[in-house]
């Protein structure tokens, strides 16, 4: 039939049902749906419904209500309206011209719902003539909702979480500090000194730590010696020096004594510019700004020197207050406190675990594959040391990749409880918001989640719930993830989503679902096939999934005996 005689026969039918008020269907062929085939993008359908009526088509005296409506077995949503009228209606609406015809577009988003999938499109009517309702038969335009951009909710439940670390050092570097004080232009070192509560503390320190090799190791000890910066550099070169030696060879005797294995180093600064800098600027001193001042003019600690010294007035406070402090040999003992052994660690876990610290605890789960071992040693986190939120994240997340959504939340919602900036957290809640459709939720949780490498995978999987694909592309790139292939597939780089399908480190049955999309869509149907078999075999449950799929649509009867 041609299109100028379907137009006629329309025309006419229109006008027999104005004056006998019967049905009358609406063919197709006047209506063109932009994508042809409806999508699912960032959690909307969008579409484009252009209607045409022909030349003679629109009674005069009629007004016409045309709704987009998406339809399945148990459900249907309405789109906008678009409201019509003939050119003798006096009203608001579009007027359709009788002798040329006229065209409406509906341009809208359905809210995406899964059950979408197997939807039809339909535009239905309302129509009246000077008041009296006009029945006009529903036309069906569109088959089904591409929904595998909304395949990101699989994807995120295989994308890598973040445990929470431990701050555990087996070797834990220390240092105590001592300082011997000098007269002015003097490098002897004083009996009042060496008897300092300073000193003192610091060699019964050293005599401790040399008899418990177990829990200490003694690196060295370093002696650092200065002059001030008053009296001239070859003065205090000079000072410096012999205070260094002096203050080295009385820690070495005492070393000695002691019959303790270690080095002494030491160094020496003939004038403490920077000590004396730190000292001014914690001072009280009225003129400390004109002093620093001065050290950030001048380099040469001569001119130095001599300029502070022409500040007449604050240098009697510079003598009596902060110069003193700098006539000084540093005594600092570097050791390291040795923790528990690997062994030592699980032992302990095993007699008293309350004799652990909490970093201990944490670094216990890292020692052991076994995930019951760990959700125990987690558990006993969470018991012994209950306001700290990493051992609630690293419940959450096994119960995560356990696919134990229910018991993730609520772990993680505890930890956010006891830390709610905590990064690691915070993505893994963004991933289970994923999970769960609730990309606007997860977006709020992964700007917490801070830069790290799984952040971005997470965000990557996030931008295809929002249909931002090439921004997840660009998250995604190289990770080599189901996420990443999904992404390719979106922006229709079908060859590239194989490549990396092919290089998915755990595949499962995501994966080999994507690879029959990528098939499908590059009309493979043995690939088809033969990857959907694959994922049946990983995923039993799917199987109505890929009946309903409309991506497979055109494949029904060779995948019907799967």
């Amino acid at each position: 039939m041609s299109k100028s005689l379907r137009f006629a026969l329309l025309s006419a039918g229109f006008l027999m049902l104005i004056g006998c008020k019967s049905g009358m269907d609406m063919s197709s062929d006047y209506y063109v749906v932009t994508p042809e085939v409806l999508e699912a993008v960032g959690g909307e359908v969008p579409y484009t419904v252009t209607g045409t009526f022909p030349a003679k088509f629109f009674p005069k005296k009629v007004i016409c209500t045309a709704t987009p409506e998406l339809r399945w077995n148990d459900g249907s949503v309405k789109g906008q309206s678009v409201t019509l009228q003939g050119e003798s209606v006096q009203g608001n609406n579009r007027v359709v011209n009788y002798k040329n015809g006229g065209t409406f577009t509906f341009k809208d988003a359905f809210k995406y719902q899964p059950e979408m999938a197997t939807s039809e499109l339909y535009v239905t009517f309302s129509a009246s003539k000077n008041g009296k309702s006009i029945e006009i038969a529903s036309v069906k335009i569109a088959d089904g909702v591409l929904s595998t951009a909304e395949l990101y909710s699989e994807t995120a439940k295989g994308a890598n979480t973040v445990p929470s670390q431990d701050a555990f050092q087996r070797i834990i570097k220390q240092a105590q500090n001592a300082n011997i004080m000098f007269v002015i232009q003097q490098a002897n070192v004083r009996s009042s000194e060496t008897n300092s509560d300073a000193v003192k503390a610091l060699k019964e320190s050293m005599v401790n730590y040399a008899a418990d090799t177990k829990n200490y190791a003694i690196e060295n000890v370093q002696v650092s010696a200065y002059a001030s910066p008053d009296g001239g550099v070859k003065l205090n070169d000079r000072l410096a020096s012999q205070r260094e030696a002096n203050a080295a060879k009385y820690i070495g005797n005492e070393i000695k004594k002691a019959k303790i294995e270690t080095e002494v180093e030491s160094n020496y600064t003939a004038q403490d510019w920077e000590g004396f800098k730190e000292l001014v600027s914690n001072s009280n001193l009225q003129d400390k700004d004109l002093i620093l001042r001065v050290l950030s003019m001048y380099d040469d600690p001569e001119r130095r020197e001599a300029e502070i010294k022409n500040l007449s007035a604050v240098y009697k406070d510079l003598a009596a207050d902060i110069l003193p402090q700098l006539r000084r040999a540093r005594l600092t003992l570097n050791y390291q406190i040795i923790g528990r052994s690997d062994n030592e660690i699980r032992d302990a876990f095993k007699s008293d675990p309350k004799s652990l610290s909490i970093e201990e605890l944490l670094y216990a789960a890292t020692l052991t594959s076994d995930k019951a071992e760990k959700k125990n040693i987690y558990n006993t986190v969470t018991t012994n040391f209950p306001n700290d939120y990493r051992a609630f994240n690293n419940l959450g997340e096994i119960a995560f990749n356990d696919g134990d959504l229910a018991t993730a939340e609520s772990n993680f919602r505890k930890a956010l409880q006891l830390n709610s900036s905590a990064p690691d957290a915070n993505t893994n809640m963004g991933l289970l918001c994923l999970a769960q459709n609730k990309a606007a939720d997860a977006a709020t949780y992964f700007a917490k989640g801070g830069d790290s490498k799984a952040n971005q995978e997470a965000l990557g999987n996030m931008y295809i719930a929002q249909g931002q694909y090439e921004r997840a592309l660009s998250a995604l790139r190289g990770s080599n993830t189901n996420a990443e292939a999904l992404a390719m597939i979106m922006v229709k780089d079908y060859a590239g989503a194989k490549r990396v399908l092919g290089a998915v480190k755990n595949a499962d049955a995501n994966t080999a679902y994507l690879l029959a999309v990528a098939a499908a869509r590059t009309n493979d149907a043995a690939a088809v096939t033969q990857n959907l078999r694959n994922a049946l075999a990983l995923d039993p449950s799917i199987r109505e999934k890929i009946k309903n799929d409309i991506e497979f649509a055109k494949y029904q009867s060779a995948i019907a005996s799967l």
